[in-house]
């Protein structure tokens, strides 16, 4: 029998991330304490009236039968219920919204419904992985767009569509972005979606990162604009809003033929979530929200301390204005090593794991991820041991104290 690669297999690369998860793993089985910065892993307990409506429901046996692929009605009306007292948009909670298990089951069902072999497809980078991978997996061409800023992102995707043959069918948007941490506004949603409405092309917007914010302005969903619902849909997902990220519920909501898309494959692939997971999530959504804003100011606090420890200890951390991470340009001294080889020195020389940039597409190298899931205290001990690693390599003199 041939050795050879499975089709779909071979057209997906090594895993970068995976690398410095190996060296972590040997670094911990010797006894090494590793600060692990690497996975975007909210590591706060979920709140206590959500696990209370959980231990409820799943006392009553009927629950424990199969559920539905689309999710529950109620737990669809919370959603559409979310989308209209934070962004005022009304969903017909039958038509226009669809549960998942959480927002990456979401994007590449949704890749596998709608995409035909050969399909080009506008992914930013650096970008989440699956925005780029679910298509690739599917059977697209992928053409990734740079995406530092914003605006770089907004004249690639003219380009594209000026060269690319044949011509892209859809574009994949993430603000707040992960990994950057950018955030955008409605004009910046108004031009992307007049630019889709005149090309023909859908969107499929990943707002997984709603809540998480550290400025006045919370960010919006691209649902807000008009018109957007004839070419958009949207994911969203309660991991990280309510750290429930184990509990793995999701959310796609907006274009109809998207949404019905996405729950015609999801019916021949799975039958949804647990019940008693969907209802407690139902509670969420339709419960106090005081949890979500505290969940904020904790990843504000982290963010804080951060930033300011690590430019004491001469890394200088740009401070993101949302998420659960900092998107950080490699130290001066270290540009050549490029991201996946300063991620690996950090975890030997450090004891500190990262995600590196390249891991997340071309245009991430130069950078880390760092993400927000240590407390205050391994924050700054991450600090310490940094500063230490560039003592001894002479890049920075002596601390006159320890990195508070």
């Amino acid at each position: 029998m041939s050795q050879e690669e499975f089709h779909r297999i071979k057209r997906l690369p090594p895993y970068v991330f995976e690398q410095v998860n190996k060296l972590k793993a040997r670094a911990r089985a010797h006894g090494e304490d590793i600060i692990d910065f690497g996975m975007g892993n909210p590591d706060m307990p979920t709140p206590d009236h959500i696990v209370a409506k959980l231990h409820e429901t799943v006392a009553n046996p009927r629950t424990h039968r199969y559920s539905t692929s689309q999710g529950i009605a109620g737990l669809r009306r919370a959603q559409a219920y979310y989308y209209e007292r934070r962004f005022g948009v009304s969903l017909d909670p039958e038509e226009e919204v669809i549960v998942t298990l959480g927002s990456k089951e979401g994007l590449a069902n949704l890749a596998q419904a709608i995409t035909a072999p050969g399909d080009v497809i506008l992914v930013p980078s650096p970008a989440y992985p699956i925005h780029a991978f679910g298509f690739i997996i599917a059977g697209a061409s992928v053409r990734q767009v740079p995406a530092k800023t914003p605006e770089q992102f907004l004249e690639g995707v003219r380009q594209a569509m000026l060269y690319s043959v044949p011509a892209p069918t859809m574009m994949v948007i993430n603000y707040p972005s992960n990994p950057t941490a950018q955030v955008v506004d409605l004009d910046f949603y108004r031009e992307i979606v007049d630019f889709a409405r005149a090309n023909n092309i859908y969107i499929l917007s990943d707002l997984a990162y709603s809540e998480i914010y550290f400025e006045d302005t919370p960010p919006p969903s691209i649902l807000q604009v008009e018109g957007a619902r004839d070419v958009a849909v949207e994911f969203t997902t309660m991991s990280k809003t309510y750290s429930m990220p184990g509990w793995r519920i999701g959310f796609a909501v907006g274009n109809r033929r998207l949404v019905s898309a996405l729950r015609r494959i999801k019916s021949y692939l799975d039958y949804g979530a647990f019940t008693p997971i969907q209802v407690a999530a139902a509670a969420a959504l339709n419960g106090p929200q005081d949890c979500v804003a505290e969940v904020r100011g904790i990843y504000h606090g982290r963010r804080d301390v951060l930033v300011d420890a690590m430019g004491r200890a001469g890394w200088d951390i740009p401070p993101p204005p949302a998420t659960m991470f900092a998107w950080a340009p490699l130290p001066e001294p270290f540009k050549e090593l490029g991201s996946l080889e300063f991620s690996k020195l950090l975890i030997d020389e450090a004891g500190v794991a990262v995600a590196p940039g390249i891991g997340f597409g071309e245009h991430g190298e130069g950078y880390v991820r760092i993400g927000l899931v240590e407390n205050e205290q391994r924050i700054r001990q991450a600090a310490r041991n940094i500063r230490r690693m560039f003592e001894r390599r002479g890049l920075v003199g002596p601390a006159e104290g320890e990195v508070a």
